[in-house]
């Protein structure tokens, strides 16, 4: 682990959100000082989410419900990096979406052509689906089993969503069900993969010498920040434990109580 000082030189602090700046729909005391303190050191900070249930616009209701003020510049999303990665290496195909009608809004919205008519499906993609029902899962199913070369995509990779009440089935935990009937593996898009902060760096200029990943997970934030060689900030304000954090083989540049504890050091 490196010296609590480091966090002194960090200039664009990339934030998970569940977890780590609110918990469901409860806002950690903490987190309105910490961004205006962020703000008032002329220091740069992005919502950086797997959660891809929900659109750039959600989000932004989301937080003014919280009492948080943000603009759709704030935010980089696993739905944005899936759009990005698809646009790059696999653009035109059709897909097939096992996600909300909000992501597959935001997709249409990005250019992609959504279908549901299995013929058509040229690639499905896979994100946290709080509208989950049994034919969205019968139809991945056939699609997989019927053509094992389909292209097939993660927004992210999340076992579980965190709530008030403690944790909800996310985008991996429905993965690995359909792995248990298929045996095929998603290409992840989101977190822990480097792509997220390497967008993060890309939209606003700043340095990996200068950014830091803070999150509640070390298998998605804490790793995406390793991956990505920024500095990786684990709060355990979120899913992780004592326990987790000492079983784990991947070891966070630094542990804070919560995120609040950056504060002074801006």
């Amino acid at each position: 682990m490196v010296d609590l000082d480091a966090l002194k030189g960090i200039e664009l602090f990339l934030f998970d959100m569940d977890g780590t700046l609110y918990l469901g729909n409860t806002l950690y005391s903490f987190t309105v000082e910490l961004l205006s303190a962020i703000k008032a050191a002329g220091k740069r900070y992005l919502f950086m989410t797997n959660n891809s249930s929900r659109s750039v616009e959600d989000y932004i209701k989301k937080l003014a419900s919280l009492g948080i003020e943000a603009e759709s510049g704030d935010f980089i999303t696993s739905l944005q990096a899936t759009a990005v990665y698809l646009k790059k290496h696999h653009k035109g195909l059709k897909l097939y979406v096992c996600g909300t009608q909000s992501l597959k809004e935001e997709l249409r919205r990005e250019g992609f052509f959504v279908t549901e008519n299995l013929d058509e499906v040229e690639c499905i993609v896979m994100g946290f689906d709080s509208e989950l029902t049994f034919k969205k899962l019968e139809d991945v199913s056939k699609l997989l089993c019927t053509r094992p070369d389909i292209l097939y995509i993660a927004t992210n990779p999340d076992y579980v969503c965190p709530t008030e009440f403690g944790s909800v089935p996310d985008c991996g935990s429905v993965c690995d069900m359909l792995f248990n009937v298929c045996g095929r593996r998603p290409k992840v898009i989101g977190k822990p993969e480097a792509m997220m902060p390497l967008l993060a760096m890309e939209m606003t200029g700043y340095s990996k010498e200068k950014t830091a990943v803070v999150g509640d997970r070390i298998y998605t934030d804490v790793k995406s920040g390793l991956n990505a060689g920024v500095l990786a900030v684990l709060v355990m304000s979120g899913e992780t434990t004592e326990k987790i954090l000492n079983k784990s083989e991947d070891k966070p540049d630094l542990v804070l109580k919560d995120a609040g504890e950056i504060i002074k050091y801006l």
